[in-house]
């Protein structure tokens, strides 16, 4: 396991000696020691700042350790405790695994197995977080490269590359596709917090009822099914950084409670009554115009100048065509299943690039895995394409002329009418006013001219 920082460790002891032999003994080796002569300097300190394990002294002037553990552990943030008393007994070493210490240590202690406790106790702390995390979150990809020689692109790199090691919240912005998620990603793994884990969540998704508990967590019997304390999205954030997507899609209510926990970095789950204190980054996007929310009182004012420090905007995929042929290579290297993967053929890729793409990249990425299925002899061809985009060029004009034909323009007329009537002849000629053999003979000339075009029965 990597040691990014040192143990956040908390001494819970009212003998000053025992205070200053643990901060002296072992502050210069991994660990970060505080300390704390009552309980009630040590939750506020837990409150205040999150530790890796607690140390705690079982006779303290204000309460026992055994009745006090409980306290400790709803506020740590999955700290695991070490218990230590000077009146050892069997009852109290049992009674104190039935409360979920890690380890229960009598005095006079040996330093060195007190280390060795410790650093085991932080290990298992950093696997109940990880386990927590693979409960929550999506799966974690590799960070994906942004794609692309656009200058919009070459912008958005320039400005991911410059806020990545700040602090500062990041509001992205675009249609839908256009890779926020990805942006995500790439600011995250050049932040100083890569190392920690990266939270994604869909505010779109959310349960109307249950949005504070997934966001906030919730204590046992908060609300009705409650059956057990769970910590929500905040705390498995901790350290690392946590990206909201679609952040215009909370209610008011939940958007007063997330500036609060901007501003001060603290929360309370549902049904708590302690401050919990965390360490996030966030990120937020939306393919809203929040300016125009908060003018429709839609969304916080004070919310959106909070999270919009730092604003990234994505253009849609039609602004930046040029991009078009390096994210067809990468969708078919990366979704073709054979070896070599697909290659796409001129006529295809001519219809890619005509199109103009209202899902973006999302969009483009789903028509190549199709055209992969529906490859011939391992080409993507136009006929594997969706029919919009092969009415996309033939609905547009040559570079060298601007007009279509009036040949063109009767044969496109012609085939979306059959396309309309599929492919009944009799009701084409109908709804065209012309006889059926005139029909015939025309459909017959297109599909001479090109052997591609649709043929109707």
């Amino acid at each position: 396991m990597q040691r990014l920082e040192p143990i956040q460790l908390l001494v819970v002891d009212d003998e000053h000696s025992i205070r200053r032999l643990l901060e002296k003994e072992l502050s210069p080796t991994r660990h970060h020691v505080i300390t704390a002569g009552t309980a009630r300097d040590a939750l506020a300190l837990v409150r205040r700042k999150p530790f890796d394990v607690i140390i705690l002294d079982i006779q303290l002037p204000d309460g026992n350790g055994l009745e006090l553990l409980e306290r400790f552990r709803k506020v740590s943030m999955g700290a695991e405790i070490i218990l230590v008393t000077g009146f050892g007994d069997i009852d109290s070493a049992v009674e104190a695994m039935k409360r979920s210490a890690y380890d229960y240590i009598t005095k006079p202690f040996n330093l060195d197995r007190l280390e060795l406790v410790v650093e085991k106790a932080y290990q298992r702390a950093c696997l109940t977080r990880e386990n927590r995390l693979l409960r929550h979150k999506q799966g974690e990809s590799p960070p994906h490269t942004l794609i692309g020689n656009s200058p919009t692109l070459d912008h958005v790199r320039f400005l991911v590359q410059k806020v990545a090691p700040t602090q500062v919240p990041v509001l992205i912005t675009g249609e839908s596709g256009t890779g926020k998620n990805v942006v995500s990603r790439n600011i995250h793994h050049l932040s100083r917090r890569s190392g920690y884990p990266l939270i994604t969540k869909n505010c779109g998704t959310l349960q109307k009822e249950l949005i504070l508990s997934e966001l906030f967590g919730h204590r046992k019997g908060a609300f009705t099914g409650a059956a057990e304390s769970r910590d929500g999205l905040l705390a498995l954030a901790h350290k690392g950084t946590l990206f909201l997507d679609e952040i215009g899609e909370l209610p008011m209510d939940v958007q007063a409670s997330l500036l609060r926990v901007l501003e001060s970095q603290t929360f309370r789950r549902v049904g708590g009554q302690n401050e919990r204190r965390v360490d996030i980054r966030f990120i937020f996007a939306t393919n809203r115009n929040l300016t125009d929310e908060v003018e429709a009182g839609r969304f916080s004012q004070a919310l959106y100048h909070r999270i919009n420090v730092f604003n990234i905007e994505l253009a849609p995929l039609r602004e930046r065509k040029e991009d078009i042929p390096l994210l067809v290579e990468h969708f078919r290297r990366k979704l073709s299943v054979a070896t070599p993967p697909c290659q796409v053929s001129k006529k295809a890729m001519q219809c890619l690039m005509v199109y103009d793409w209202p899902g973006n990249i999302r969009e483009l990425q789903n028509v190549i895995e199709r055209g992969i299925i529906l490859a011939e002899e391992g080409w993507i061809t136009e006929r594997g394409l969706p029919r919009e985009l092969v009415e996309a060029i033939r609905d547009t004009p040559s570079k060298d002329t601007p007009f279509f034909s009036l040949a063109d323009m009767e044969k496109n007329h012609i085939q979306r009418v059959m396309r309309f009537v599929g492919g009944n002849r009799a009701k084409a000629s109908e709804i065209l006013g012309i006889g059926r053999k005139t029909l015939y003979r025309k459909l017959k000339s297109y599909e001479t001219e090109n052997e591609n075009a649709p043929s109707f029965n």
